[in-house]
């Protein structure tokens, strides 16, 4: 699957921005950004919903709908509430069974798959947000497909709910299927995802496997002594160039890349007291904020690509 310069305009609004990235088979790579990133304009562009302004967005080298069999290819959950409440499970599937090609058969075994056979007969009006989400993936795999595009999934998901997606996407992936799963929130995904595409005002800021997005996050831990002197001159002696400043603690510092127990071992040797030793890690939510200009001082936003390319790692 290739998104390559990407833009998609709405009269003044550019809401995809020279997009480009590539997602490969056999791995479940998270879609990310804030809301209003262009998240979904990019998967609607991707089913042919909606038209580029320039660039494109291709599955298997094709367009959308240039496919022989889309429906057989491609799966695609972008809604989880597109259901008639009068229907069962089962006939919301019936409905679509004939435009994919596959048998009435085909429902009951895509309602097993997603745990939803014992509420088969039931009317989808009365379901759960979470039941809604398994019923819509439901549909994405009567074809059986390759590739599949989801659209928040986790959303309205509890605990168990989200274990369970996480196991089943890691399933599909097994498969050797390609797997594109949106989210505008890291935690959700960050178990489950191989690789991250993260966008934001509709533009690429990161693309890697999650190794890489976990390279930009850091230890980072506070050391504080009443003995300002010898604080300096402990730092000095094993840490030169990984301590800076606290604003409005004139007797700490923070220090970068660096074990709190090395620093604790380190003041005892010296016989230096301590009043504080604590983590201040950067852990990989941060980093997504501040790569999406989402954090407190909405300061991120700025580029970072996988070997420059955009393309995540297979």
């Amino acid at each position: 699957m290739r998104v390559d310069h990407l833009v998609k305009t709405f009269g003044p609004v550019r809401a995809v921005d020279d997009l480009s990235f590539t997602v490969h088979p056999g791995r479940v790579t998270g879609f990310l950004g804030p809301n209003g990133a262009g998240k979904t304009t990019t998967l609607r562009t991707l089913l042919g919903l909606v038209a580029p302004t320039s660039g494109t967005a291709t599955i298997g080298g094709q367009r959308y709908s240039e496919l022989d069999h889309p429906g057989r290819l491609v799966g695609a959950a972008l809604e989880a509430s597109s259901f008639h409440p009068g229907r069962s499970a089962r006939d919301h599937l019936r409905v679509y069974a004939p435009q994919v090609g596959v048998p009435d058969s085909r429902c009951d075994e895509v309602l097993e798959i997603v745990g939803l056979s014992p509420v088969a007969n039931r009317r989808a009006g009365g379901f759960s947000m979470g039941m809604r989400q398994r019923l819509g993936l439901a549909a994405t795999l009567l074809g059986d497909p390759g590739v599949l595009l989801l659209d928040e999934p986790a959303n309205g998901l509890d605990p168990e709910g989200i274990a369970w997606l996480r196991g089943f996407l890691r399933h599909l992936a097994g498969q050797g299927r390609t797997v594109l799963v949106s989210s505008h929130v890291l935690s959700e995904v960050q178990q489950t995802v191989d690789d991250v595409v993260i966008i934001a005002r509709g533009r690429l800021v990161h693309a890697s496997d999650m190794a890489g997005l976990a390279e930009l996050a850091g230890r980072r831990v506070l050391v504080a002594s009443p003995d300002r002197a010898g604080l300096d001159r402990l730092v000095a002696e094993h840490w030169p160039l990984a301590a800076e400043p606290v604003p409005d603690r004139p007797d700490a510092v923070m220090l970068t890349d660096v074990d709190g127990a090395e620093v604790g071992a380190a003041a005892f040797a010296a016989g230096l007291e301590l009043h504080e030793l604590s983590p201040r890690d950067v852990g990989l939510e941060d980093v997504f904020l501040n790569l999406t200009g989402s954090g407190a001082n909405g300061s991120g936003g700025g580029r970072h690509r996988a070997e420059g390319s955009g393309e995540v790692a297979a």
